[in-house]
């Protein structure tokens, strides 16, 4: 059995391959060709975590895998992350047991690159200011990817502490040809953005409609089963689209109080999720139709983006002979 290491897991992930192994594996989703019950968790409400469970089968690429991800919000996020992971990878035609790696470094890099899928398939062409709301770890991936797919020129970065703000806003602009900058608030990262990327563990709304300039593409990932990241009006008037309708809609911890708390409240319908990303990669579904249409892209993290970057960072390793071979038996 193959085990790998966070630092060797990014060490080979390739972010362009991981956009493009996405599209695929979100049209194999939305198709019905892949296998991905919705995820369950225990709780842990002295510590507001959770530990989830995540299995899935991506034939396409040849992968039936589980994640095992917590999420415990109160960790600094520094020295020990917020959500922490492993994958176990097995042979899909004897259910052999094969890989062991760690599941963080994908955790990140698959939000941040389906994020950035869905600026591919629905942000302007021209898209050149975008807003980062949050400061963690998918702040960083979001703002990595998202450069990947649209002509980034200037970011902004807003979160609840200034200095760590600054730090990623320092940080990205070393890295990245974009100029990135710390703002005061989310309003000010958000007044002229043609992206916005929420990142946020927010009980109250970061997104707010009259912060919002026509146009905007909008991907959020943040998740708090105490509140939401995006206000009513917002979800009201935007284009909304998902991974999987029956993963959003699910009860919690499965889905999105930024859609399931308008369709309680009678604001919206579940009619209102316009499409999947896979249905706008197979074309049964349009995307944005004008360039002042407000489009949204609520994501909840479903087990088909664990599956293809488990199965491209396994197969980089086996051709690069990196990693350990260990025997369970």
């Amino acid at each position: 059995m193959l085990v790998l290491s966070r630092s060797q897991v990014e060490s080979l992930l390739d972010v362009d391959a991981l956009i493009d192994a996405l599209s695929s594996a979100m049209a194999d989703l939305s198709a019905g060709r892949a296998s991905v019950p919705d995820r369950v968790a225990a709780l842990v409400p002295e510590h507001d975590g959770f530990l989830a469970a995540m299995p899935g089968f991506l034939p396409s690429a040849g992968m039936l895998m589980t994640k095992l991800v917590s999420l415990f919000p109160h960790n600094d996020g520094a020295q020990l992350p917020t959500h922490q992971a492993l994958i176990m990878a097995f042979d899909p035609d004897t259910g052999e047991p094969t890989a062991l790696l760690d599941g963080t470094a994908i955790t990140a890099a698959r939000t941040g690159a389906c994020s950035a899928l869905s600026a591919r398939l629905l942000a302007r062409e021209d898209a050149a200011v975008l807003a980062v709301l949050g400061t963690g770890v998918q702040a960083r991936s979001h703002a990595h990817a998202i450069c990947r797919v649209r002509p980034i020129r200037q970011i902004r970065v807003a979160g609840r502490d200034p200095a760590k703000a600054a730090a990623l806003a320092e940080e990205l602009s070393e890295v990245l040809e974009a100029d990135a900058q710390a703002v005061s608030g989310y309003a000010e990262a958000l007044d002229g953005a043609d992206i916005a990327a929420a990142t946020t563990h927010t009980v109250d709304p970061v997104i707010r409609r009259p912060w919002l300039t026509p146009g905007v593409h909008i991907t959020s990932v943040g998740y708090n089963p105490a509140g939401r990241e995006i206000d009513d009006a917002t979800v009201a008037e935007a284009l909304v689209c998902v991974e999987s309708r029956q993963a959003v809609l699910a009860p919690p911890p499965a889905g999105s109080n930024d859609l399931l708390i308008p369709i309680r409240d009678g604001l919206i319908t579940a009619d209102h999720v316009h499409a999947e990303l896979g249905e706008l990669i197979a074309g049964s579904k349009a995307g944005r139709t004008a360039p002042d249409q407000i489009t949204l892209y609520k994501s909840v993290g479903v087990a088909v983006q664990d599956a293809a970057a488990t199965a491209l960072v396994i197969a980089s390793a086996r051709e690069q002979s990196i990693g350990e071979e260990i025997t369970l038996q």
